[in-house]
């Protein structure tokens, strides 16, 4: 059973920062893409960031520049360092991790979520 559990969620001023930590556990062969999503309230969610095993990077525009990635593939852990915050960047964040717990089974997998909220 591969879970993904995340933490370092919570409140935070504008202009603040915050870092997100999602680890994998479980009966894990290997892990391809992570990444983290979010779904703001009364919204769709959206990819925020993700990195492939190999350390390719992928941020959504209204991020660039003010997020960054990385990951420890030792771990099966994933982070978000999130720098000058904005209200609109108040979500619930989902991690996510595209892992095989044996050579033929390959699923995507989510975290529960956590909070972030950005405000005065």
């Amino acid at each position: 059973q591969v879970q993904l559990v995340e933490s370092g969620g919570g409140l935070v001023q504008p202009g603040g920062s915050l870092r997100l930590t999602c680890a994998a556990s479980g009966s894990i062969y290997h892990t391809y893409t992570m990444g983290w999503f979010r779904q703001p309230p009364g919204k769709q969610r959206e990819l925020v960031a993700s990195i492939t095993a190999g350390g390719s990077t992928n941020f959504a525009d209204s991020v660039k520049g003010r997020f960054t990635i990385s990951r420890d593939n030792d771990k099966n852990a994933v982070y978000l360092q999130m720098n000058s915050l904005k209200p609109e960047d108040t979500a619930v964040y989902f991690c996510n991790a595209d892992l095989s717990v044996t050579l033929w089974q390959r699923n995507t997998y989510w975290g529960q979520g956590t909070q972030v909220t950005v405000s005065s």
